[in-house]
């Protein structure tokens, strides 16, 4: 995108060219200088869906009745499948529709792209008027509203990595996703000169995150040829999930103005390291406006005893919410001993072998959670830490002490399923997955994991070609 696109975007209403109010759309719309608004909701894949509606339509209309959207939306596999089986979706049922509402606070002009916005929608079921029980994006509200009946908010943040490939997604794909170059070719982590390679790239996602309304602290190398991390400004919880998917999705979008390509797998190659997707979690005193994590007399670290609860509870119930964490058969290939990814579900100070490690001080004491990947749903995998740690509170379960040392090497100690297989198992076991979710929640996304490895079981892979073509 030029930047005289984005100086066009500049106008008296809408200087800052990120959030915006809905008053502000309409009058950018009747000047002309919106003439596109994204309908979007978050699917289980974390992908944004939706409809992109005209200026015209917009102004003739009255946004607040939002949009309609088949709801198979929800219950499909990456390919846009509809399997049977789903209990909400199906053919008996005739694949209705939902009603995908705006919440206007999400609003904002897209400055990567031609006179556009966007705004995150939730779902409804439109004769009833109740939210979707399935939706990511309503099962993070729900947590969030049970902190606030507690008198909590949270803030969060998500720390990305990533793997950048100097070819487009379209020869990627015409390729079969084999013999791929990452964009560069010495590890680049920490380091500034390699990643100068890369840097007008970045230096643009950057720039048009920022133009967004989505705030970058930093981005660096990471510890592979082409592998790079962004690190996002906390916020609100629900804000911070927003801001994930935006990111993703925008980074996608800038990329293929690039003819670039970039993916989010967990795992891309066996040879490379895996990424990550880091959480930062923080619980405050809605009134008070101050952090409850910390605790000045405490000599834990500073942990209060409501952070001590929460911990505790996040611990319980790792391996019961790992499909939230890690939800593809990929996703598990990451963890790998001495990786940087951690497997253990276990807490320290400043130890980056540990699941759960333990940083900040004072106003910025916090939990980062180093277990899920960056293929993770942030509204999901923010959903399994709030309800864990919750129900670590309700239980005031106690904390374990904390581990030194190398984590990697000691075998005593619970570990994060190894396969999909054993969290699909872990998640079917759980009597507090149903309980944090609901049931309908918590079986579709149990059905949807068990899809995903069927579909996983039948395939033929070029590995058992060459392993096993001649030698059988």
């Amino acid at each position: 995108m030029s930047q005289e696109t984005i100086v066009n975007l500049s106008k008296e209403d809408a200087k800052k060219t990120g959030l915006i109010s809905k008053e502000t759309l309409l009058s950018l719309l009747e000047d002309g200088s919106i003439d596109t608004v994204n309908l979007a909701i978050c699917d289980m894949q974390g992908r944004l869906m939706g409809k992109r509606l005209t200026a015209d339509y917009c102004l003739e209309n009255n946004l607040d009745k939002g949009t309609h959207f088949c709801n198979y939306l929800l219950g499909t596999d990456f390919e846009m499948n509809t399997p049977d089986g789903y209990e909400m979706m199906n053919w008996e049922n005739g694949y209705g529709d939902w009603l995908a509402l705006p919440d206007w606070s999400t609003l904002r002009i897209v400055p990567w792209a031609d006179r556009t916005a966007i705004v995150f929608c939730d779902v409804y079921d439109e004769k009833t008027g109740d939210p979707i029980p399935i939706a990511p994006r309503t099962l993070l509200k729900n947590q969030i509203e049970k902190a606030a009946a507690k008198g909590f908010e949270l803030n969060m943040a998500s720390e990305l990595e990533f793997y950048l490939f100097k070819e487009s997604f379209e020869d990627l794909h015409q390729k079969g996703y084999e013999d791929v170059e990452t964009a560069g070719h010495i590890n680049e982590d920490y380091n500034l000169l390699q990643g100068t390679r890369n840097e007008p790239f970045y230096q643009k996602i950057r720039r048009n995150m920022a133009k967004a309304d989505i705030p970058i602290e930093s981005s660096k190398g990471e510890a592979f040829k082409g592998q790079h991390e962004i690190n996002m400004r906390y916020s609100h919880a629900l804000n911070a999930a927003d801001n994930h998917i935006m990111f993703k999705h925008g980074m996608k979008e800038i990329c293929m103005q690039d003819n670039l390509s970039v993916t989010f797998m967990a795992k891309p190659n066996h040879q490379w390291t895996g990424s990550s997707g880091h959480i930062h979690l923080s619980l405050w005193d809605k009134r008070a406006g101050e952090n409850v994590f910390y605790d000045p007399d405490s000599g834990n670290h500073n942990m209060s005893e409501t952070m001590q609860h929460f911990l505790a509870g996040v611990l319980k119930y790792s391996r019961d919410f790992a499909l939230f964490f890690a939800p593809y058969v990929n996703s598990y290939k990451r963890y790998a001993q001495e990786s940087w990814a951690p497997v253990n579900i276990i807490w320290s100070h400043d130890n980056r072998s540990s699941g759960y490690r333990i940083v900040g001080n004072g106003k910025s004491l916090r939990m980062e959670t180093r277990i899920p990947g960056a293929d993770m749903n942030p509204y999901l995998a923010y959903t399994a830490l709030i309800g864990a740690g919750l129900q670590g509170i309700e239980e005031r379960l106690e904390l374990e002490p904390e581990f030194k040392g190398n984590a990697y090497k000691d075998k005593n100690i619970p570990r994060i399923p190894g396969s999909l297989y054993e969290a699909i198992q872990c998640w079917e076991d759980s009597e507090v997955v149903q309980k944090v979710l609901g049931e309908k929640a918590a079986s579709h996304y149990l059905f949807t994991a068990k899809l995903e490895q069927k579909q996983f079981d039948r395939i033929v892979t070029k590995w058992e070609r060459q392993r096993y073509f001649e030698q059988c």
